[in-house]
């Protein structure tokens, strides 16, 4: 079983029970996070759900391992004979995802109108 997810603008191959690097997300580490932007979802016989955009009902729930930093990117810009150099390092913040489940969003149940009064509807 796996779903493709849309996660901070990216999207992630997602599997119960593995973990994943997506890019910083505000979350504390140990806090619980949804993503319902499931655009591909394969149940555990095969068959595939493909979303028009979303498929519809489903959500990611995940868990925070850890923030960190990517390794160092150099970046050398040079134009020769100029004497004209230039060097600049960057490191990516990222988060570290733990998939707990792929599973359909339960429904919530509308609560009746009842004029203000619990277990008894106004008769007319």
């Amino acid at each position: 079983m796996y779903a493709v997810v849309e996660i901070a603008g990216k999207q992630f191959r997602v599997e119960p029970d593995k973990n994943i690097k997506v890019p910083f997300l505000h979350a504390e580490p140990g806090q619980k996070v949804k993503f319902d932007k499931v655009l591909f979802f394969t149940d555990d016989k095969g068959k595939h759900h493909i979303g028009a955009p979303l498929v519809e009902k489903m959500n990611v729930e995940a868990t925070v391992v850890e923030h960190g930093r990517e390794k160092k990117v150099i970046v050398f810009k040079k134009k020769r004979r100029k004497g004209y150099r230039l060097k600049k390092g960057h490191r990516q913040n990222y988060t570290l995802l733990y998939i707990e489940k792929i599973a359909k969003a339960r429904a919530t149940r509308a609560k009746k109108a009842t004029n203000g009064v619990e277990g008894e509807a106004k008769e007319a």
